[in-house]
Formats: C-alpha cells, structure tokens, sequence
C-alpha cells in the first residue's frame, strides 16, 4: 500500500498503529489544483476537506459593498475546511481558492463520516483539529479588536511566515483589517526597526 509521507505526519505513530494510519490514509485522494482555481465556491456546500502538501490557499468573503475580504490563509501541513458548511451542509458564504499551484490529500464527507464514527482514534485527531481550528478563529477576533495593526502584522510575520512572505499586500491587509497602504507603511516600520 502507498503510505504517503506527507500524511504519516497528518497521522504520526506516536498517536495513531500502523493499522490505523494504513485505514486512514488508503482513503485520502492526492489532487493537485492549479494557481487561481478554486477548492470550494460560495453557495456551494463543503463536500470534502484537504490537507495541503504543497502551495498557499486562501479564504475569503466577498462583503456587503462587494469588496473581497481574506478570511484565512492555508499553507504546508493545514487543514483546508469550511468547519459550517462541512458539518451542518449549509451553502458556505466563503470560496476557497489556490494561490499558488497545490498538491492536496483530499478527503469526501461520506468517508470521513464512517471513519469519524467507527474509529475513536480518527475521532478524537478531529476533535483536536476542530478545537484547535476554534481557538484560532477566536484569538483572531479579539486581535482584530484588541491589538494594534502592527502587531497583529508582527504576530503574523512571527507565526505564519510563508503566509506573510508570499501573499499579495492587498489579500494580507483585508485579513488583518486594514488598507494595503496602511500595511505598506506598518512594513516599512518593521524594516527601519
């Protein structure tokens, strides 16, 4: 059986039997999406997830005077999943689209269900993931309140590197609440610190 490396990391032995990491990652699929493309589009219900191996994806809503807001960035090792629309089959109000060429591990509802349900291992690495996916969220809400914009740019530039480095001004800025000429000038700060 191919054991993908990648997803021995998703699923690493100190957690999961040989047996169990063979059950999950026979029913992952490798897809690669091309720059531009879009995992999931909005008024569409989430019927997969992925992991990325590969590449830097986004999210983002589109707000009520049609500008578009990044909602979160993916890169090497993330999950890439509309929690809502996966779990509660509702249309999703976010699109999901590659930024730059992405190897993915994909996974479909159906099966995650019935590994979800019949395997506590599975079980609780979702659990975990859905938490950890929540306290992220809600650390992002209060420094959109709380915090400065530089250090929310700092906070970014210390926890997310590739996503700082490699994402356009305009997609960083809206994520963190701001106008690119305002993240122009927090950069600028940075660099003459």
């Amino acid at each position: 059986m191919l054991e993908p490396h990648f997803l021995l990391n998703v699923f690493p032995s100190n957690q999961f039997s040989p047996e169990e990491q063979e059950l999950f990652i026979e029913h992952f699929v490798r897809i690669t999406v091309k720059k531009g493309d879009f995992l999931l589009k909005e008024g569409k219900i989430s019927s997969h997830y992925w992991f990325i191996e590969t590449g830097i994806a986004r999210s983002y809503a589109i707000d009520v005077d049609g500008n578009d807001i990044s909602t979160n960035f993916y890169s090497v090792g993330d999950i890439v999943i509309d929690w809502p629309s996966f779990f509660l089959r509702n249309p999703t109000k976010e699109n999901i689209q590659a930024l730059t060429d992405c190897v993915c591990w994909q996974l479909d509802f159906d099966t995650f269900q019935k590994l979800f349900h019949s395997n506590e291992a599975f079980r609780e690495q979702g659990r975990t993931t859905l938490v950890g996916s929540y306290f992220a969220l809600k650390s992002h809400s209060i420094a959109m309140i709380t915090d400065p914009a530089k250090d929310r740019y700092k906070k970014l530039l210390q926890e997310r590197p590739l996503i700082a480095q490699n994402v356009s001004l305009k997609q960083l800025a809206t994520y963190l609440g701001i106008t690119d000429t305002s993240l122009s000038r927090i950069r600028k700060e940075i660099a003459n610190e």
